[in-house]
């Protein structure tokens, strides 16, 4: 046994197999939003045409799941520093399922709507869950790569059911693509319970009855020495409050961070939204378009792996904000269009490269700047607002659309957002990390 404090000696120790296979959970988890967030796009060509609904109506649809990540985000990221990351996670799950089955059966705009609401709900407390539960089961040296690489999932997710998706579509309807969400969701409730324990840095804030029982059990899962005894507990230990993010030292943080993720994103989901319908509207088939977002999802995964292995040799925040400046460029240079789907494919990926990149570095810098009791709570806090704003990105796209402007013009117009973001990080690079 030892007597150092338990979360000291996962930051001071080598991660463990245990460890990375916690992130690995966290990884599939966040594959898993990638997909069900994405699956209305994979989806929405045929919708059209079942439906015969116009862009503007069609965007609307698009953004339904963005407004209710904003309010899952606000609401379960509280909760998940209150109840637990775990508990949080599993219920999550079951909202999303319950969401991608009901979108299956949906017969018109606002039954799918409704539906997308639910699901993005479920996502957007997953998203503050699980960056704060990666973050807490990574060691000092590697947690900002931790965050990264599961930040990384979320282009994992839309390759893998993109490329699955472009098959149900050539041979079903569109509702295939949600039953297949549906399916995949419930697995990852078996993964959670057998792999990811409620993380040490929380179990130590909460202090629950059986709180040294389960912290010790961790350890020796992560092959590190158990503990007699709990440590004092740390002088504030009350209710996490979103009130606390605006605290003297945090306030700064939290205003500029908030700002960049809700400008960054709207250009981010603007790319990932728009994608499958730009496409078709070329002339290409859906199973074709849906290939095309694939290929900027291969561009995503790649810009976060990247960004993840620089994070040991180049600041992180220098990183996150050259992401947002080439995310500029490169969204522009997506709107003047290709005509075949090679050059398609390949602008495609290098826009999803830059702007996941600039989406995962904003994770890892959320984790790094805020403390334990405050991770949830920040991270939803941050992703709700951000979300709730963002949820106008695919809407006003589709606006633009109708009123008819041209694909050149409404990409620089939605380019913007990366810029503004880029401008922000400027002004947070005094903020010290995070002392848990």
């Amino acid at each position: 046994m030892t007597k150092e404090d338990p979360r000291t000696l996962i930051d001071r120790s080598p991660m463990s197999r245990f460890q990375w296979g916690v992130v690995a959970v966290m990884v599939g988890l966040n594959a898993l939003d990638g997909f069900d967030v994405l699956s209305i796009s994979f989806a929405s060509p045929g919708i059209a045409a079942d439906w015969g609904i116009d862009r503007a109506a069609l965007g609307l649809v698009l953004s339904m799941e963005l407004i209710g990540m904003a309010i899952g985000s606000l609401v379960l990221g509280g909760v998940a520093d209150r109840v637990g990351r775990r508990a949080t996670i599993l219920g999550c799950l079951v909202l999303m399922a319950a969401g991608m089955l009901g979108a299956a059966t949906a017969d018109g705009v606002v039954t799918l709507s409704a539906w997308r609401v639910l699901t993005g709900f479920g996502i957007g407390g997953m998203l503050a869950a699980t960056n704060a539960a990666v973050a807490e089961a990574a060691n000092g040296q590697r947690r900002a790569l931790a965050v990264v690489l599961m930040a990384g999932g979320y282009p994992v997710g839309t390759i893998v059911g993109g490329s699955i998706s472009a098959v149900l579509l050539g041979s079903y309807g569109w509702q295939s693509v949600f039953v297949f969400g549906a399916i995949a969701t419930l697995c990852f409730v078996p993964l959670v319970l057998w792999f990811a324990p409620e993380s040490i840095s929380f179990l130590m804030h909460k202090r629950p009855p059986d709180a040294l029982a389960r912290i010790n059990a961790v350890l020796k899962r992560m092959g590190h020495p158990t503990i007699d005894t709990l440590p004092a507990p740390e002088a504030k230990a009350g209710r996490a409050s979103a009130a606390e993010l605006f605290a003297p030292g945090m306030a700064r943080a939290t205003i500029l961070l908030t700002l960049a993720y809700l400008m960054h994103i709207m250009t981010f989901y603007f790319i990932l939204k728009w994608i499958p319908k730009i496409v078709v509207d070329m002339g290409f088939a859906p199973a074709a378009a849906a290939g095309v977002l694939v290929w900027a999802s291969v561009g995503g995964a790649s810009g976060s792996l990247l960004l993840g292995l620089l994070t040991a040799r180049v600041r992180l925040l220098g990183l996150t904000i050259g992401a947002m400046i080439a995310s500029v460029a490169l969204v522009i240079a997506f709107g003047r269009g290709q005509s075949d789907l090679q050059g398609l494919s390949l602008i495609a990926a290098a826009a999803g490269f830059a702007t996941n990149a600039g989406v995962v570095g904003l994770y890892a810098l959320l984790a790094r700047t805020f403390p334990t009791r405050l991770r949830a709570t920040a991270t939803g806090f941050v992703i709700g607002i951000g979300r709730g704003g963002s949820a106008l990105a695919p809407a006003l796209a589709g606006l633009l659309f109708a009123a008819g402007y041209m694909l050149d013009s409404v990409a620089v117009l939605m380019s913007l957002g990366s810029a503004v973001a880029a401008v922000a990080l400027i002004g947070i690079r005094r903020q010290p990390a995070a002392a848990d």
